[in-house]
Protein backbone atom coordinates (compact mmCIF):
# COMPACT_ATOMS: atom_id res chain seq x y z
CA UNK A 1 0.00 0.00 0.00
CA UNK A 2 1.61 3.31 -0.83
CA UNK A 3 0.93 6.67 0.56
CA UNK A 4 -1.89 7.19 -1.86
CA UNK A 5 -3.99 4.56 -1.74
CA UNK A 6 -7.12 5.54 0.16
CA UNK A 7 -7.91 3.54 3.66
CA UNK A 8 -11.17 2.78 2.47
CA UNK A 9 -12.30 2.45 -0.91
CA UNK A 10 -15.75 0.73 -2.07
CA UNK A 11 -16.86 0.52 -5.92
CA UNK A 12 -20.57 -0.20 -6.68
CA UNK A 13 -20.70 -1.56 -3.49
CA UNK A 14 -24.51 -3.06 -3.15
CA UNK A 15 -26.34 -5.26 -0.83
CA UNK A 16 -30.39 -6.40 -1.66
CA UNK A 17 -32.07 -8.50 0.82
CA UNK A 18 -34.47 -11.25 -0.51
CA UNK A 19 -37.93 -9.94 1.61
CA UNK A 20 -39.94 -12.73 0.24
CA UNK A 21 -40.15 -15.27 -2.22
CA UNK A 22 -41.20 -11.79 -4.82
CA UNK A 23 -39.94 -8.97 -3.10
CA UNK A 24 -36.68 -7.63 -2.16
CA UNK A 25 -34.82 -4.72 -0.31
CA UNK A 26 -31.97 -2.88 -1.15
CA UNK A 27 -30.16 -1.74 1.59
CA UNK A 28 -26.90 -0.14 0.07
CA UNK A 29 -27.05 0.76 -3.82
CA UNK A 30 -23.90 1.28 -5.90
CA UNK A 31 -22.02 2.85 -2.94
CA UNK A 32 -18.14 3.99 -4.65
CA UNK A 33 -16.24 5.79 -2.08
CA UNK A 34 -12.75 6.62 -0.71
CA UNK A 35 -12.06 7.43 2.32
CA UNK A 36 -8.01 9.02 2.75
CA UNK A 37 -5.30 8.10 5.27
CA UNK A 38 -5.76 10.77 8.29
CA UNK A 39 -9.01 12.08 7.80
CA UNK A 40 -11.89 11.81 9.94
CA UNK A 41 -14.83 11.00 7.73
CA UNK A 42 -18.88 11.39 8.48
CA UNK A 43 -21.13 8.92 7.07
CA UNK A 44 -24.48 10.86 7.48
CA UNK A 45 -27.93 9.97 7.49
CA UNK A 46 -31.13 9.07 8.89
CA UNK A 47 -31.73 6.06 10.58
CA UNK A 48 -32.01 2.96 8.06
CA UNK A 49 -30.00 4.84 5.19
CA UNK A 50 -27.66 2.05 4.77
CA UNK A 51 -25.19 3.42 7.04
CA UNK A 52 -24.62 0.16 9.31
CA UNK A 53 -24.99 -1.90 5.93
CA UNK A 54 -21.88 -0.04 4.71
CA UNK A 55 -19.99 -0.86 8.20
CA UNK A 56 -20.76 -4.77 8.37
CA UNK A 57 -20.06 -5.17 4.40
CA UNK A 58 -16.73 -3.58 5.41
CA UNK A 59 -15.59 -5.26 7.78
CA UNK A 60 -17.00 -8.41 5.70
CA UNK A 61 -19.96 -9.54 8.70
CA UNK A 62 -22.43 -9.41 5.27
CA UNK A 63 -21.50 -10.07 2.47
CA UNK A 64 -22.10 -7.81 -0.51
CA UNK A 65 -24.72 -8.43 -3.55
CA UNK A 66 -22.41 -6.63 -5.93
CA UNK A 67 -19.25 -4.78 -5.71
CA UNK A 68 -15.84 -4.26 -3.65
CA UNK A 69 -14.52 -2.88 -0.76
CA UNK A 70 -11.07 -2.43 0.00
CA UNK A 71 -9.33 -1.24 3.20
CA UNK A 72 -5.44 -0.50 2.96
CA UNK A 73 -5.39 -1.32 -0.61
CA UNK A 74 -6.84 -4.85 0.45
CA UNK A 75 -10.06 -6.82 -0.29
CA UNK A 76 -12.40 -6.54 3.17
CA UNK A 77 -13.58 -10.13 1.97
CA UNK A 78 -10.44 -12.35 0.84
CA UNK A 79 -8.20 -10.72 3.39
CA UNK A 80 -10.54 -9.65 6.30
CA UNK A 81 -8.75 -11.73 9.58
CA UNK A 82 -5.62 -9.73 8.79
CA UNK A 83 -7.52 -6.36 8.07
CA UNK A 84 -9.12 -6.43 11.57
CA UNK A 85 -6.16 -6.33 13.41
CA UNK A 86 -5.54 -3.19 12.02
CA UNK A 87 -9.16 -1.69 12.80
CA UNK A 88 -10.64 -0.47 16.30
CA UNK A 89 -14.95 -1.12 15.85
CA UNK A 90 -17.50 0.11 17.73
CA UNK A 91 -20.77 -1.69 16.46
CA UNK A 92 -23.80 0.32 16.94
CA UNK A 93 -25.38 -1.89 19.55
CA UNK A 94 -22.66 -3.06 21.46
CA UNK A 95 -23.35 -6.74 22.97
CA UNK A 96 -20.84 -7.63 26.18
CA UNK A 97 -20.63 -10.34 28.86
CA UNK A 98 -22.90 -8.99 31.49
CA UNK A 99 -21.43 -10.80 34.36
CA UNK A 100 -18.05 -9.72 33.46
CA UNK A 101 -16.09 -6.44 34.94
CA UNK A 102 -15.19 -3.77 32.45
CA UNK A 103 -11.85 -4.51 33.50
CA UNK A 104 -11.88 -8.44 32.85
CA UNK A 105 -13.57 -7.36 29.42
CA UNK A 106 -10.76 -4.86 28.68
CA UNK A 107 -8.45 -7.72 29.70
CA UNK A 108 -10.03 -10.07 27.25
CA UNK A 109 -9.59 -8.33 24.38
CA UNK A 110 -6.62 -7.33 25.23
CA UNK A 111 -5.11 -10.76 25.35
CA UNK A 112 -7.09 -11.53 21.95
CA UNK A 113 -5.62 -8.68 20.22
CA UNK A 114 -2.05 -8.16 21.86
CA UNK A 115 0.43 -5.39 22.11
CA UNK A 116 -1.83 -3.27 24.36
CA UNK A 117 -0.87 -0.32 26.31
CA UNK A 118 -2.17 -0.19 29.99
CA UNK A 119 -1.04 2.96 30.85
CA UNK A 120 -3.24 4.42 27.60
CA UNK A 121 -5.99 2.62 28.59
CA UNK A 122 -6.00 3.88 32.12
CA UNK A 123 -5.62 7.66 30.28
CA UNK A 124 -8.68 6.82 28.17
CA UNK A 125 -11.04 5.08 31.40
CA UNK A 126 -10.07 8.61 33.16
CA UNK A 127 -10.87 10.89 30.65
CA UNK A 128 -13.94 9.15 29.69
CA UNK A 129 -14.29 9.16 33.64
CA UNK A 130 -15.27 5.33 33.40
CA UNK A 131 -15.28 2.61 36.11
CA UNK A 132 -13.78 -0.44 34.74
CA UNK A 133 -14.59 -2.07 38.43
CA UNK A 134 -18.19 -2.63 37.65
CA UNK A 135 -20.08 -5.53 35.95
CA UNK A 136 -21.28 -4.69 32.54
CA UNK A 137 -24.77 -5.30 33.94
CA UNK A 138 -24.69 -2.42 36.35
CA UNK A 139 -23.50 -0.02 33.99
CA UNK A 140 -25.69 2.39 31.97
CA UNK A 141 -26.01 2.89 28.27
CA UNK A 142 -23.54 5.62 28.61
CA UNK A 143 -21.13 3.36 30.46
CA UNK A 144 -21.48 0.63 27.92
CA UNK A 145 -20.95 3.20 25.10
CA UNK A 146 -17.43 4.75 27.19
CA UNK A 147 -16.50 1.35 27.21
CA UNK A 148 -17.17 0.21 23.46
CA UNK A 149 -14.65 3.44 22.75
CA UNK A 150 -11.92 2.17 24.68
CA UNK A 151 -12.23 -1.21 23.53
CA UNK A 152 -11.83 0.20 19.51
CA UNK A 153 -9.25 2.77 20.86
CA UNK A 154 -7.27 0.63 22.74
CA UNK A 155 -4.44 -1.46 20.66
CA UNK A 156 -4.37 2.42 18.78
CA UNK A 157 -5.76 0.75 15.00
CA UNK A 158 -4.66 2.48 11.52
CA UNK A 159 -8.33 2.77 11.14
CA UNK A 160 -11.25 3.83 13.81
CA UNK A 161 -15.13 2.51 12.33
CA UNK A 162 -17.41 3.85 14.56
CA UNK A 163 -21.06 3.30 14.21
CA UNK A 164 -22.98 6.09 16.32
CA UNK A 165 -20.22 6.60 18.90
CA UNK A 166 -21.81 8.98 21.08
CA UNK A 167 -25.12 7.78 21.07
CA UNK A 168 -25.97 7.87 25.33
CA UNK A 169 -23.13 10.24 26.11
CA UNK A 170 -23.79 13.38 27.71
CA UNK A 171 -22.35 16.70 26.13
CA UNK A 172 -19.19 16.77 28.14
CA UNK A 173 -18.52 13.11 27.29
CA UNK A 174 -18.99 13.86 23.34
CA UNK A 175 -16.57 17.08 23.74
CA UNK A 176 -14.28 14.09 25.24
CA UNK A 177 -14.54 11.82 22.70
CA UNK A 178 -14.13 15.02 19.79
CA UNK A 179 -10.65 15.53 21.70
CA UNK A 180 -9.85 11.73 21.76
CA UNK A 181 -11.08 11.59 17.89
CA UNK A 182 -8.71 14.25 16.90
CA UNK A 183 -5.84 13.28 19.14
CA UNK A 184 -6.11 10.37 17.09
CA UNK A 185 -6.16 12.04 14.16
CA UNK A 186 -2.38 13.88 15.10
CA UNK A 187 -1.33 10.11 15.31
CA UNK A 188 -1.76 9.37 12.31
CA UNK A 189 -4.90 7.14 12.20
CA UNK A 190 -8.36 7.69 10.02
CA UNK A 191 -11.67 7.71 11.55
CA UNK A 192 -14.49 6.18 9.83
CA UNK A 193 -17.50 8.02 12.04
CA UNK A 194 -21.41 6.93 11.21
CA UNK A 195 -23.77 9.05 12.67
CA UNK A 196 -27.49 10.40 12.70
CA UNK A 197 -26.76 13.65 14.84
CA UNK A 198 -25.30 16.27 12.60
CA UNK A 199 -24.01 18.62 15.30
CA UNK A 200 -21.00 16.07 15.95
CA UNK A 201 -18.90 15.69 12.58
CA UNK A 202 -19.45 19.41 12.62
CA UNK A 203 -16.65 20.22 14.62
CA UNK A 204 -14.36 17.16 13.84
CA UNK A 205 -14.88 15.87 10.40
CA UNK A 206 -12.70 16.69 7.42
CA UNK A 207 -15.34 15.00 4.91
CA UNK A 208 -19.07 14.14 5.02
CA UNK A 209 -20.84 11.61 2.78
CA UNK A 210 -24.65 12.08 2.86
CA UNK A 211 -26.83 8.71 2.45
CA UNK A 212 -30.11 8.30 2.30
CA UNK A 213 -32.05 5.55 1.56
CA UNK A 214 -28.98 3.61 0.24
CA UNK A 215 -27.81 5.83 -2.00
CA UNK A 216 -24.93 8.14 -1.58
CA UNK A 217 -26.21 11.54 -2.41
CA UNK A 218 -23.37 13.72 -2.35
CA UNK A 219 -19.29 14.00 -0.48
CA UNK A 220 -18.43 17.40 0.54
CA UNK A 221 -16.15 18.97 3.14
CA UNK A 222 -17.59 20.08 6.04
CA UNK A 223 -15.96 23.64 5.04
CA UNK A 224 -17.88 24.07 1.33
CA UNK A 225 -21.23 21.97 2.89
CA UNK A 226 -21.15 24.54 5.63
CA UNK A 227 -21.05 27.20 2.90
CA UNK A 228 -24.72 26.98 1.84
CA UNK A 229 -26.58 29.47 0.13
CA UNK A 230 -28.29 30.59 2.37
CA UNK A 231 -28.31 32.51 5.27
CA UNK A 232 -30.83 33.56 8.46
CA UNK A 233 -31.61 36.92 8.90
CA UNK A 234 -33.07 38.64 11.76
CA UNK A 235 -34.21 42.77 10.88
CA UNK A 236 -35.14 45.11 14.21
CA UNK A 237 -36.81 47.97 13.04
CA UNK A 238 -38.63 50.95 15.08
CA UNK A 239 -42.01 51.00 13.86
CA UNK A 240 -44.18 47.44 13.83
CA UNK A 241 -43.35 45.53 9.79
CA UNK A 242 -46.08 43.05 8.73
CA UNK A 243 -44.46 39.18 7.79
CA UNK A 244 -46.65 40.15 4.37
CA UNK A 245 -44.41 43.15 3.52
CA UNK A 246 -41.09 40.98 3.25
CA UNK A 247 -42.60 37.73 2.30
CA UNK A 248 -42.93 38.43 -1.69
CA UNK A 249 -40.05 39.35 -1.64
CA UNK A 250 -37.17 37.43 -4.46
CA UNK A 251 -35.12 34.71 -2.41
CA UNK A 252 -36.97 35.58 0.98
CA UNK A 253 -38.79 33.17 2.54
CA UNK A 254 -39.94 31.77 5.77
CA UNK A 255 -40.59 35.59 7.20
CA UNK A 256 -41.66 34.90 10.90
CA UNK A 257 -42.29 37.56 13.63
CA UNK A 258 -39.77 38.28 16.47
CA UNK A 259 -39.35 40.13 19.48
CA UNK A 260 -38.66 44.34 18.00
CA UNK A 261 -38.40 42.62 14.09
CA UNK A 262 -38.73 39.76 11.64
CA UNK A 263 -36.65 36.41 11.11
CA UNK A 264 -36.44 35.43 7.28
CA UNK A 265 -34.06 33.35 5.58
CA UNK A 266 -32.74 34.91 2.43
CA UNK A 267 -31.50 33.26 -0.82
CA UNK A 268 -28.86 35.40 -2.97
CA UNK A 269 -28.59 39.37 -3.14
CA UNK A 270 -29.57 41.88 -0.25
CA UNK A 271 -30.56 44.49 -2.34
CA UNK A 272 -34.50 43.75 -2.65
CA UNK A 273 -34.79 43.86 1.06
CA UNK A 274 -32.78 46.40 2.05
CA UNK A 275 -35.38 48.58 -0.76
CA UNK A 276 -38.11 47.28 1.00
CA UNK A 277 -37.15 48.64 4.35
CA UNK A 278 -35.78 51.75 3.35
CA UNK A 279 -39.26 53.88 4.50
CA UNK A 280 -38.19 52.25 8.26
CA UNK A 281 -36.11 53.12 10.41
CA UNK A 282 -33.76 49.76 11.07
CA UNK A 283 -32.44 49.43 13.93
CA UNK A 284 -30.08 46.60 13.89
CA UNK A 285 -29.43 43.97 10.77
CA UNK A 286 -27.88 40.47 12.38
CA UNK A 287 -27.33 37.72 9.47
CA UNK A 288 -26.76 33.67 10.78
CA UNK A 289 -25.38 31.16 8.60
CA UNK A 290 -27.33 28.22 9.08
CA UNK A 291 -26.45 24.80 11.34
CA UNK A 292 -25.21 21.59 9.67
CA UNK A 293 -28.89 20.18 10.33
CA UNK A 294 -30.64 23.05 8.58
CA UNK A 295 -28.37 22.00 5.43
CA UNK A 296 -28.91 18.72 5.83
CA UNK A 297 -32.72 19.63 5.86
CA UNK A 298 -32.10 21.39 2.87
CA UNK A 299 -30.19 18.61 0.97
CA UNK A 300 -33.40 16.17 1.74
CA UNK A 301 -35.84 19.45 1.54
CA UNK A 302 -39.19 19.21 -0.76
CA UNK A 303 -39.23 15.44 -2.49
CA UNK A 304 -36.47 14.04 -0.34
CA UNK A 305 -34.16 14.35 -3.28
CA UNK A 306 -30.51 16.87 -2.92
CA UNK A 307 -30.13 20.11 -4.11
CA UNK A 308 -28.79 18.80 -7.29
CA UNK A 309 -31.33 16.40 -8.10
CA UNK A 310 -33.86 18.97 -7.60
CA UNK A 311 -31.99 21.27 -10.41
CA UNK A 312 -31.94 18.30 -12.81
Amino acid sequence: MNGNTPIIQTDNLSKVYQKNRTETVTALKGLSLSVQRGEIFGYLGPNGAGKTTTIRLLLDIIRPSSGKAAIFGQDAQTNAVELHKRIGFLPGELNLWKHMTGAQVVDFVGRVRGNIDSAFIRRLTDRLQLDLNIRIRSYSTGNKRKLGIVLAMMNKPDLLILDEPTSGLDPLMQQTFNELMLEAQQAGQTVFLSSHMLGEVQAICDRVGILRGGELKAVETITSLTRANFRWVTVRVREAVAPSLLSSLNGVSEVSAVEGGLKLRLVGDFDPLLRALSPYYVQDVAVAEPTLEEIFLSFYGGNGNTQKERAS
